[in-house]
């Protein structure tokens, strides 16, 4: 089959979207490529289908987040497409069985964590599978100029030399021309290729509204536009406060935020998806994977932190190429936010080293113990203990993380799975389990598939409710059934856990160099000065300033933000009030074919120099008259 053949029996789709085409073929090729495609440009076609296209071998993805790391493995099923995934939440079952598929040739994809590749025992097992493709998503982490710089990405260089000759394909939506040239350096690419679309989105009306009153705008423009929108915030607790507000509007609403439990996000997540919810007011923990088509408004009640974060964030508005907003609420007060956010995100360095001393007491990790261990990491009880705020707590293990010390992961994967131990022929001989358990058993092995394979998530509520009997008898049910060996079941659990890739060192070696802590900063305070001149200059056309950002330098203004808006009525204004001088202006401009001064133009007119120099620009900034050294000419005689 070719790549169209490939592209048609497992996705169902006629054709590529723009640049897809183009980054497989290059990957085939055997090119070094870096893709930048924009949220919702369709990234995951560009290494899937290469990755069947192989007749043998498997495609490793090497990305940050589990959460999008076990939608693509599940997606990639559903597909009829076998995947497995390795991450630090996982169990030693778990690892073991995806081991046993990738080395028996049962899977085509294997996703990881950037962790991983610190691991000697996993990349010496890597040495003896056949590897076709290298793809890096979420390639901006790589580099010290991206906006989420992870040194553990670092660690990908070790896999290219464990397998050399393989193509690389990084992929990223928003990227700088600084950060593009670092992750095609720091990815040490070769015969390389770099294709990227224009960041441009049409059908995307870009607004920025002042207003001190925040909350009250968004339900005024939630009341004044239709479908689906989300709310994007800094704080969790103001999630719930804004959806309680527009409930209390009669407003569909509801909020998300990585501190909720698995499946109470997921509920909410599946609700807001189906259209039975409107509005999701959430945290970034929102978004990653979401492809939701008829958001038609995206509202930033909170300034992102950077213009690639909010690019992202507002792309989600719009993907099915209909007329949506994106719509950013700025006060007073944002500049002083925005500015105490980097000095909240830098604690001093003795702060940084006695919370890593406190966790490993917190954790009982002494000194030299600790390597390639994985433990639950109970923030909110670890800041009541020690007396620390969270916010710094967090902005430390951020730190810590970027330094190499340690990897926190915020959302484990908190669903409940299950898996057969026993084989399908034993079945017939267990009699003495209680009959609870035995209904249990009985319930799951009709509810779910898989189950001797493989771990298989499953629900203790659906599972009770189609009993008729209480939660806590299932999960007492399945304990028994692991106690007996029938059986492996692994409850779900929402406390973040803490991965140690190097045993836990002494405090005063600690080293958190200027590579992580000084010139991370200065990153920091570039990004937030360019978000700041987004949301606060109102010179230039909103998308152009954005796109020149992201090195698009020759784009016209896009005729639809709030001041390309303003500036179409004051020069209906403008013409309107004084339609008779600019016509007079024009001709007479072009009665001197040699040009002429604005002197002259100003003693033609007469007394009101001030107002006839404003005129001049005006037709200078329309297009009506050129300037070249002081000579006005004229390019259009109709004002």
């Amino acid at each position: 089959m070719d790549i169209h053949d490939i592209l048609k029996k497992y996705w169902g789709y006629d054709s590529f979207r723009p640049l897809q085409e183009d980054i497989i073929n290059s990957v085939l090729d055997g090119k070094d490529t870096l893709g930048l495609m924009p949220t919702g440009g369709g990234k995951s076609i560009t290494f899937q289908v290469p990755g069947m296209y192989f007749d043998s071998g498997v495609t490793i993805v090497v990305t940050p987040l589990i959460s999008l790391m076990k939608d693509q493995v599940d997606n990639l099923k559903r597909h009829g497409i076998k995947a497995v995934y390795f991450h630090s939440g996982m169990s030693l079952s778990e690892s073991r069985i995806a081991w046993e598929k990738l080395v028996n040739g049962k899977a085509r994809f294997l996703y990881i964590a950037p962790e991983r590749l610190q691991n000697d025992r996993f990349m010496l097992e890597l040495r003896h599978i056949e590897i076709r493709l290298i793809v890096v998503d979420e390639a901006h982490c790589i580099s010290q100029w991206g906006y989420d710089f992870r040194p553990s990405y670092l660690n990908i260089k070790s896999l290219r030399r464990l397998k050399p000759g393989i193509p690389v394909l990084a992929l990223t939506a928003t990227a700088t021309p600084e950060a593009a040239r670092d992750i095609m350096e720091q990815l040490e690419f070769q015969n390389s290729a770099c294709f990227r679309k224009s960041f441009v989105r049409e059908n995307i009306s870009y607004i920025v509204r002042g207003s001190e009153t925040k909350i009250h705008d968004v339900l005024h423009i939630i009341s004044r536009t239709s479908g689906t929108s989300i709310v994007y915030v800094r704080s969790r607790r103001r999630c719930r406060e804004i959806a309680e507000f527009l409930m209390s509007a009669d407003i569909s609403a509801t909020y998300y935020h990585a501190g909720l439990d698995f499946r109470l996000k997921e509920e909410r997540q599946n609700a807001w998806q189906s259209g039975s919810v409107r509005v999701m007011v959430a945290t970034n923990a929102f978004g990653m994977g979401i492809d939701k088509p008829d958001v038609r408004v995206v509202i930033h009640f909170d300034l992102p932190p950077s213009l690639e974060e909010y690019y992202q964030e507002a792309g989600r508005a719009g993907r099915d190429g209909l007329p949506s907003f994106a719509v950013v609420l700025a006060s007073r007060n944002d500049r002083g936010v925005m500015h105490r956010r980097i000095t909240e995100a830098f604690p001093e360095r003795k702060v940084i080293k006695k919370t890593y001393e406190r966790i490993c007491n917190f954790l009982h990790i002494s000194v030299g113990e600790g390597y390639d261990s994985v433990r639950e990491f109970d923030i909110e009880k670890f800041c009541r203990t020690f007396e620390i705020q969270e916010r710094q707590c967090r902005a430390s293990l951020r730190l810590l993380s970027q330094a190499g010390y340690l990897h926190f992961i915020e959302d484990p994967d908190s669903r409940s799975r299950f898996k057969m131990i026993c084989d399908r022929e034993e079945l017939y001989e267990i009699h003495d389990i209680s009959d609870v358990a035995d209904k249990v058993l009985a319930m799951v092995l009709r509810m779910y598939t898989g189950l001797f394979t493989d771990y298989v998530y499953i629900r203790e509520t659906e599972i009770a409710f189609s009993l008729q009997i209480s939660e806590t008898s299932v999960y007492e049910a399945m304990l028994e059934l692991t106690r007996r060996k029938i059986a492996s079941y692994i409850p779900h659990s929402g406390i973040p856990m803490i991965y140690f890739p190097t045993a836990r060192e002494e405090t005063s070696s600690l080293l958190i160099g200027k590579d992580i802590y000084e010139f991370r900063k200065d990153a920091m305070t570039v990004r937030t000065d360019s978000m700041l001149d987004y949301v606060f200059s109102s010179k230039n056309c909103r998308v152009q300033r954005m796109l020149a950002y992201f090195g698009e330098t020759d784009s016209g203004k896009c005729g639809k933000c709030d001041i390309c808006r303003d500036k179409k009525k004051a020069i209906s204004a403008t013409q309107l009030k004084n339609q008779d001088t600019l016509q007079k202006i024009t001709a007479f401009v072009k009665s001197r074919p040699t040009g002429t001064t604005l002197t002259a133009i100003e003693r033609f007119c007469g007394k009101d120099t001030a107002s006839t120099a404003e005129l001049v620009s005006f037709l200078c900034n329309e297009g009506f008259l050129k300037c070249d050294n002081n000579i006005y000419r004229i390019t259009s005689s109709k004002p």
